[in-house]
């Protein structure tokens, strides 16, 4: 498989917009929330917050969280299928979380915030294409990546707060894209 050139220029942007964002949460965090959030009762009013939800974190850790992750996986993936194509598995895999949250909400007036969908739509199609891609977890202990997307899912989905529907969305999205991916790869081989 080829590595494309390709600069992580994208994955910068967007991680200095989530910062951007999260410092603006710190001076007015209802209202962002208000403006940004994803709430399924009130997407018909304010429908660019199926977007706009993927830039706005609740703490520290939530924001560390997915910005580490999208960092090393979003690099990654530029370098594998180009920089278009991480941009389409990331917004389309935060899409397809919030629409995940909007058919299955805890409640209606629930507000999705995060970039996790996304974040879990580019581990799917990293599990995907590199089923063999080790990763050290905690920067310690050697694990295949579809072993460490596993466990985080179990771990961060259930927990209270959590918006599940989306990882689950973006994840699915990521292994179906991932799986489109590589046959395509195998078919360009393969016909030359």
């Amino acid at each position: 498989m080829a590595y494309r050139n390709s600069r992580p220029t994208a994955v910068w942007l967007i991680i200095g917009i989530n910062l951007l964002l999260f410092i603006a949460t710190l001076i007015n965090r209802e209202f962002v929330f208000y403006l940004l959030g994803f709430q399924p009762a009130s997407f018909l009013t304010r429908p660019w917050t199926i977007v706009t939800n993927l830039f706005i974190h609740g703490s520290f850790w939530h924001i560390f969280a997915n910005m580490i992750t999208l960092y090393f996986f979003g690099i990654f993936l530029c370098r594998l299928i180009g920089v278009k194509k991480f941009l389409l598995v990331y917004f389309i895999g935060g899409i397809v979380g919030n629409i995940f949250f909007f058919l299955l909400p805890p409640s209606p007036f629930s507000i999705a915030i995060g970039a996790s969908g996304a974040v879990f739509a580019l581990a799917g199609v990293l599990v995907v294409m590199m089923p063999k891609l080790r990763v050290l977890l905690y920067f310690i202990f050697p694990l295949p990546l579809w072993v460490v997307v596993l466990v985080f899912f179990v771990i961060w989905s259930f927990l209270p707060s959590i918006a599940w529907q989306a990882h689950m969305g973006g994840l699915v999205f990521g292994l179906i894209a991932g799986y489109i991916f590589k046959r395509r790869i195998r078919y360009f081989y393969t016909q030359r």
